[in-house]
């Protein structure tokens, strides 16, 4: 009984030098301990900021009451349908911007002539700020869903661009070598050799994109909007209805946490030699 209580204070020990250390190993469980507690602290520091005055509950509602409003919304027909609209933007965009970046990115990385003729725009036009390019992509688009689209498009199009380039140069030169050296052609080396070797990183790259995609669904939809998360939380801002705004954001990053999680899930599931 002593041995076996000694014994897992040690493990406990152990464990707790690990976390602490520089690189240091973990596990699920404790991870997701530390997780439940890292929201239970922040849940206990909102209260203590409303419930003590330091901001106003009318601009910083508990979270009791975001809980709430957010259960009341989900059971409501027109909140449901502006949840269904955002996933539906948000995934053809993020799908459209992964068609082409992804090929363009492989290009980039394996042929000079392409990088030269495309880097140089792609740094530039991802640097440009977003919501400045809203104007002008309503004048070229109209106010219809292309617009919409073209904005979260354009918020991870070029990023996508440059992570997948990356990931590509990233593959050994040997690899490459040894599929030419077998008589490999340059398109069978890409789809045999780079394109096996690099998912595992692209997938990653995919998901953190996809992330970036789901911030840019305000801007998108606080323009000649007439439906969509980003589109209600605007509106119910214009009233001051602080809970249905904090409600609406909550939404939103429980959507991503759930489909980033579901994404992780899928990676370590089909990439457990990494």
């Amino acid at each position: 009984m002593v041995d076996a209580t000694g014994g897992a204070a040690a493990r406990r020990r152990q464990l707790l030098a690990s976390l602490v250390a520089f690189r240091g190993k973990s596990n699920a469980r404790a991870n997701f301990a530390l997780g439940i507690a890292a929201f239970a602290l922040f849940i206990a520091v909102w209260y203590s900021i409303v419930l003590t005055g330091t901001v106003p509950e009318r601009f910083l509602p508990l979270p009791g009451t975001v809980v709430q409003t957010m259960l009341r919304l989900l059971t409501e027909a027109h909140f449901l349908n502006d949840i269904w609209v955002s996933v539906a933007r948000v995934w053809g965009a993020f799908l459209l911007s992964a068609l082409f970046a992804v090929p363009i990115g492989i290009w980039m990385s394996n042929y000079r002539l392409v990088a030269a003729l495309l880097e140089p725009i792609v740094d530039f036009i991802r640097y440009l700020p977003v919501p400045a390019l809203v104007p002008l992509l309503i004048i070229w688009f109209g106010i219809g869903e292309a617009s919409k689209i073209a904005v979260l498009w354009m918020g991870t199009f070029f990023q996508l661009v440059l992570l997948v380039t990356d990931d590509a140069k990233r593959i050994p030169r040997e690899f490459v070598e040894s599929g030419f050296t077998l008589g490999a052609k340059p398109n069978q080396i890409t789809r045999d050799i780079l394109l096996p070797a690099m998912l595992p990183s692209l997938v990653d790259n995919l998901r953190i994109t996809l992330g970036w995609c789901w911030t840019w669904i305000i801007v998108a939809e606080i323009v000649a909007a007439k439906s969509g998360i980003g589109h209600y939380i605007w509106s119910m801002r214009r009233f001051l209805k602080t809970p249905e705004v904090m409600s609406g954001i909550l939404v939103i990053g429980i959507i991503g946490l759930l489909t980033d999680q579901a994404i992780r899930a899928w990676h370590r599931r089909h990439f457990r030699y990494l």
